[in-house]
Order: C-alpha cells, then structure tokens, then sequence
C-alpha cells in the first residue's frame, strides 16, 4: 500500500489547498493553449485538449517530476504540422503513437543522462528563447480576426484588464499567499467582466471547447512498410524534441525546488501518454514550461497539482465548456506575460562582461535560434555542438611537455594537459626524435590519455623512436592504454605500481 501511497506523493507532506488551487489554475491556462497549438497545426481544438489531459494526467502520475505539467505544444504542433496537412489526423495519431514507443525507449536505455551534456549556457538560451516565445504569442490577442492590430476602446479595454491581472499577480504575494495569486487574477477579472458585461475577446471567440470523454481510436491506416516510410521521420523528430523540452523543463525546475528529478523516469511516462494520447484521439505533447512555472511559482510540488489540472481540464471539457468558453482572454494573457517575465534568465544578461565570449555566443544563438526558427531540437544540437568544439578547442592548445635530461643522459618529457584527438597534432610537435638521447621517457602523471586518436598518436610516437633505434619508455599509462599500444611491445618500460586507474571512456554510471 506505501508504494501506491509514494505514487502519489501522499506520504510527504503535501499542502492540498495550494495543490488543488494550483492545479485548478493552470488548468484554466491549459485551455486557451491546447486551442492554439491544435489550430496552429491544423487540427481541431479538442485534439489538443484531449492530448492535454491525456499526456498531463499520464505524465503527472507516472513522470520523474513531480509539479512538471505536460500538455500539447508549439514545439509538437509544428512538428505535425506539415504531416496533418498532408496526410490528415489519422497520421498524427499514429506518430503520437510510434513517438511515445520511441520515447519508451530511450527511457529504458537510460538516454536521460545524456542531458548531463547540455552546458548551462544552453539552458540559458533555451529558457530565454522560450519566455521571448511566450510573450510574443500573446501579442496575438491584441489583433482583431483579420490580423489587425486593436485600436480605440477595445485596445484599451484588453490593455487594461491585462495590466490589472499582471499587477494582481505582482502584488498579492506581497500580501497573501493562501491562494495563488494567478486564480485570484483570474477571478477578478472575470468578474469585472461578467458584472460590468465588457465588451472583450473571451475563450469561445478562440474555439468551442465543449465535448465528450476522450473517445478511444485506433488510427485508420493501412498497417505497411510505406505508412512507416511516411510517420516514421515525423515520429522521431516528434520524440525528440518532446524529450530535450521535457527533459530541459525538468533541470528547470530541479533549479527552483533545489530538488532533482528522474529524467529516465519522465522519458518513459511521455512515451506511456503519448501513446494513449494517440489512441485517444489526442495530438500528442511533452513537458510544457509555461504552465510548470505558473504550477511551480504557485508552491506546488506534488504530483496532485498535475492530476488535478488534468481532471478539471477534462470536467471543462464535458461539463463546463460554457462557462470556461466565457473567461477574457486578457487575464489568461496577463497571466502568460508574467509567466514569460519570470521565465526569462535576467541574469543571465548581467554576467555577459563575465562569462566566456564562446558562452556567451552559444547563449545567444541558442535563444535566436529557438526564438525564429520555433525548433527547439536544432537550437539545443547547435548550442551543445558549438559549446564541444571550443570545449575540444581550449583542450587542444592545453597539451604541454616539460623537458630535461638528467644526470644519465636519458630525456624526459613530462606531459600535462589531456591527449586526444584535438591535441594529438601539438602533441607530436612536442618530440625531437633525431636528436634526442639513445634513452627517452615519456611521463604521464600530469596527463590523461582520452580516445583512441591518442592512443593511435603513442603508437606512432614509439614506432618513430624504433625506426632510429632508440629506447623508449611512457610512464603512468593506464592499463586501458597499455592493452591498445600493440605496435610498442617491446620498448614499452611500464611503471605499474604509479598507475592511475582512469578509463578512456566515460563509465556506465
């Protein structure tokens, strides 16, 4: 029984008012989201919802972070996007399906690790290009229906009400935090609205949000090789990005809570809710930063907020489309503002004069990236991508050799710095084969030898010793290297009892 009990985080200590309030709030802010991402990729508003409480509920329950809120996505709908156009909803089912298989996966191969490689200016950048994202896409609710911008007193009135949910929002933290500040924003708007009857954009202006239970659906296509040709790049990609946002959403909020999440874990519980997301009739998603701040900065911390915000969205969905279809879109905008405002790393522009320019650089093109381009994928493959070159860059100029003979006559080149690919050129320049003694020895205690390009570089090096008849010894080699060095048998003098015990590649951990 305390195994289901943990499930559910009900043996910790659990603030259920600001839970349940937490989860009813986000909810509120999952509807007019789950609309937009299901438009933007061309389908109908209730594919969104239905993948919103289908992957949120799945995700909440089984995920590796407990308050993390998943949903439907931009980063999903324009993935599908270019499949729903050509190919219809059927097809999207089936890539929410094949992602979510993938995406268990990667979770049972422990791929969740791999995040340990995104250096923190690419969260930076990816943060940052996520909260200029947010923001922007509320500026859609300051145009009319032909795409015109607002002027006169509807402009004012919507510029007025989500002003006054920003400063509810700002303020009553300050005051009081036994309800969150983002419901209580809500609610008074609302109200002003209803009481007042205001002429403004609602909800239901967007889309009908009323329906059914998730009907169950198994995709109508034809099971073969070419249907598989067809979803199978779609489902990858789908995978993918779902996993970095959600994996990336996660290191967020283990930064806030001071917590640490189970990114393995939440690799296979997005692949259990896409999956049913798929069959039941829902677009599929992944992680969403948005609505896991608004949780997060509520003190939610429980897995009860996310099931919470799963249940009431899908009791919107049945039973209360007509009064949620009722709610100003200004205060759920007014609420993604300062979602955005508090999602943005400010402080991450007050160390530009003391971080790295190549950090900096990354910082920057991963954000733009995200920002123009809407791939979150790409934007964080370049940012790792540029972050491992200057990495490889400044290791490589790293490699050194202290020199001296001693009383002997025998040489030693005294390494430090990490032999690898990059460094194997500046390496070999160390050496003045011809005319160094008939005795050298090449000391590695200060020195790591890391791939294999190395290990080919200490080959070569004793083969060249050989070739003029020299005697050749390397110290504190590990026994990784010394089992590789199969051209240097015979002039290798190994000093086992100093050797490190570092492995060439990184451990299974």
């Amino acid at each position: 029984m305390k195994k289901y009990l943990n499930l559910f985080d009900f043996s910790q200590k659990v603030n259920y008012r600001t839970e349940v309030l937490s989860g009813l709030t986000v909810a509120l802010a999952l509807v007019p989201e789950a609309v937009a991402f299901a438009m933007m990729a061309g389908l109908s508003p209730l594919t969104g919802l239905y993948a919103a409480f289908v992957v949120g509920l799945v995700t909440a329950v089984l995920g590796g972070r407990p308050g993390m809120i998943s949903g439907a996505t931009g980063a999903v709908a324009i993935v599908i996007l270019s499949l729903a156009v050509s190919h219809g909803i059927e097809y999207v089912l089936a890539t929410a399906i094949l992602a979510g298989i993938i995406q268990i996966a990667a979770g049972w191969l422990r791929l969740g690790k791999l995040m340990r490689l995104v250096p923190h200016p690419v969260i930076f950048g990816f943060v940052n290009g996520l909260a200029i994202i947010i923001f922007m896409s509320q500026l859609n609710q300051f145009k009319d229906v032909n795409g015109d911008w607002l002027t006169g007193s509807s402009l004012y009135i919507i510029l007025g009400l989500v002003v006054l949910t920003m400063l509810i929002i700002w303020l009553l933290p300050k005051l009081s935090r036994a309800i969150p500040a983002s419901l209580v924003a809500i609610l008074v708007v609302f109200g002003i609205v209803v009481f007042f009857n205001v002429d403004t954009k609602t909800v239901g202006d967007i889309a009908s949000i009323n329906g059914s239970f998730p009907p169950f659906h198994i995709p109508m296509i034809p099971i073969n090789l070419e249907t598989l040709l067809i979803i199978a790049p779609y489902a990858f990609i789908f995978a993918g990005v779902g996993l970095i946002e959600s994996l990336l959403t996660l290191n967020i909020v283990d930064e806030i809570t001071e917590t640490r999440g189970r990114g393995n874990k939440e690799a296979l519980a997005q692949g259990v809710g896409n999956i049913l997301s798929g069959l039941f009739s829902g677009m599929g998603g992944c992680a969403m930063i948005g609505q896991t701040l608004i949780n997060t900065s509520n003190g939610a911390r429980a897995r009860l907020s996310g099931i919470v915000a799963a249940l009431m969205l899908l009791i919107f969905i049945m039973f209360g489309s007509g009064l949620i279809e009722k709610l100003p879109m200004a205060a759920l905008t007014g609420l993604m503002i300062m979602v955005a405002i508090g999602t943005f790393e400010w402080a991450s522009l007050r160390t530009f004069r003391r971080m790295p320019k190549s950090d900096i650089f990354v910082m920057v093109m991963v954000t733009l990236v995200t920002v123009f381009l809407h791939n979150l994928a790409l934007a964080v493959l370049i940012g790792v991508v540029i972050s491992a070159l200057v990495f490889a860059w400044d290791n490589a100029k790293r490699i050194r050799a202290r020199k001296h003979v001693d009383k002997d006559g025998v040489k030693h080149y005294e390494i430090y710095g990490p032999l690898f690919f990059g460094s194997v050129s500046a390496f070999n320049d160390k050496f003045d084969i011809l005319n160094d003694p008939e005795e050298v020895i090449i000391d590695f205690r200060e020195s790591r030898v890391v791939d294999m390009s190395a290990i080919e570089a200490l080959n070569k090096i004793t083969e060249r010793y050989l070739k003029v008849g020299k005697k050749l010894h390397l110290k504190h080699l590990s026994p990784d290297c010394r089992k590789l060095l199969t051209k240097a048998d015979e002039i290798i003098d190994v000093n086992v009892l100093e050797d490190p015990t570092y492995k060439l590649v990184i451990d299974k951990v």
